[in-house]
């Protein structure tokens, strides 16, 4: 195709709903699911910032959690709303370029956090005299601060390629939110050199953390078998299979989108999978990881007493 027969869309048409079966049955799921993951990480936030005895580096990087899967949801739900309600589907490219970075950041900044606090847990239960030294504020800060630029420079390197190409196919997007493959699938140009090195960077991205994820919970399980109290290691045990659902859940979704090659790119398996990274994670963390945890709980109740003794 010559030059002079391209025309390079700057709106795009998010038409992912009108794919589906029963639309709005879909979107009411969609809505419970964000609701329920909305008001239990601001709730998580909340006490965390209220409480002085969750000034741990567990809900340090729980609160970091919360703020993430906050984001992930805001940065695709209300939009994908408002455009239903309206029947107006359309995003610019600078917008979708937003929204590819915002979900990108959360997204593999999420995948680091998860194995940062797995390490954490491995600390506290195997090593719980070295805890003080390995797991002391600067090392947590660090820790965060490498999290969120590494995945920073990965969704920056994306969004700010998928601004200059040309897009001489259809500007007809069946997703739910602004995905990169889906652009790329839509552009005329040869973008296999990209593709290849973001297949290196998100190799790597879910290589290290899900190595460090497994080999902690590990050990973990293997501290709690050696353990002698047969209470404590039930406990033990159904948390940390509680928590590896959750991370399988976000690692295959994450793994299912963003490693399969652009030829062989299915929106709808793409749709699916991005509720499922951001939305089923979102809605499920703040119970697994948080409110299912004493600290927590006697936080609440905390702030129920003080809430009935103002009234």
């Amino acid at each position: 195709m010559g030059d002079e027969n391209k025309t390079s869309w700057t709106e795009f048409l998010l038409v992912g709903l009108q794919y589906q079966k029963s639309p709005t049955l879909f979107l009411g799921v969609i809505l419970f699911m964000s609701l329920i993951a909305l008001l239990g990480n601001s709730l998580l936030l909340f006490l965390i910032k209220m409480s002085s005895g969750l000034r741990t580096p567990m809900y340090f990087f729980l609160s970091q959690l919360a703020f993430m899967d906050l984001c992930q949801v805001l940065s695709i739900v209300p939009k994908m709303t408002v455009d239903f309600a309206t029947h107006s589907y359309t995003i610019s490219l600078y917008g979708c370029a937003v929204q590819i970075f915002v979900t990108l950041v959360m997204g593999g900044a999420e995948c680091l956090i998860l194995a940062t606090m797995s390490y954490d847990r491995y600390v506290a239960i195997c090593r719980p005299l070295q805890y003080p030294v390995l797991m002391r504020s600067k090392i947590c800060n660090i820790m965060s601060v490498a999290s969120w630029f590494w995945s920073s420079v990965q969704a920056l390197n994306c969004s700010l390629y998928v601004l200059p190409l040309p897009y001489c196919k259809s500007n007809v997007i069946r997703h739910i939110g602004c995905d990169y493959t889906a652009l790329l699938k839509l552009s005329c140009s040869d973008n296999s050199a990209f593709e290849k090195s973001i297949y290196l960077g998100t190799f790597l991205v879910f290589l290290i953390p899900i190595s460090i994820i497994l080999a902690s919970y590990t050990a973990i399980l293997l501290q709690v078998l050696r353990s002698r109290s047969s209470g404590s290691s039930h406990k033990a045990l159904g948390t940390c299979l509680s928590h590896l659902c959750v991370v399988g859940i976000f690692y295959g979704s994450a793994i299912l989108t963003y490693m399969t090659p652009v030829s062989s790119y299915s929106a709808e398996k793409a749709m699916i999978n991005s509720v499922f990274i951001t939305i089923v994670p979102a809605m499920l963390n703040p119970f697994i990881y948080s409110l299912r945890n004493r600290d927590v709980l006697a936080a609440l109740r905390r702030l129920l007493e003080k809430c009935i003794l103002c009234k």
